[in-house]
């Protein structure tokens, strides 16, 4: 396992994706983590959102036209997530003000499974679990 394979999305948020890059230019997802739409992944402009040593990299989101979107969390919502895996999806609603989908009336969230012993094993011989 890889760690791009660390998250995926789904047809419709790839789609939309594609959508918003259209609109805004290269994309990123930050996920900070805590109460309300912290929680949610959001999406910004490539640099509209500065990351740093309290963020980890979780891979890029291939959005299926050879193009792809930098995912991003913080290490402390990463400790509680890091056994499992993450899917970006977009359901109908309103999210995040400063998500860039919010004009959309749409909101991404994520979906997750635990990781398989197999991917764990992966994870921690390549040294990141």
């Amino acid at each position: 396992m890889t760690m791009a394979d660390r998250v995926d999305l789904t047809d419709a948020a790839a789609r939309l994706l594609r959508q918003l890059r259209a609109q805004h230019g290269e994309l990123m997802f930050h996920q900070s983590g805590g109460c309300c739409d912290g929680s949610s992944p959001m999406c910004f402009a490539q640099g509209d959102f500065l990351t740093g040593d309290a963020d980890a990299y979780l891979g890029d989101l291939a959005l299926g036209d050879g193009g792809a979107v930098p995912f991003w969390m913080s290490k402390a919502q990463y400790e509680y997530w890091k056994h499992t895996h993450l899917t970006v999806d977009v359901v109908p609603g309103r999210g995040a003000g400063f998500s860039l989908e919010a004009p959309e009336g749409v909101r991404f969230m994520i979906r997750s499974r635990l990781l398989t012993d197999e991917e764990v094993g992966d994870l921690r011989a390549a040294g990141v679990l």
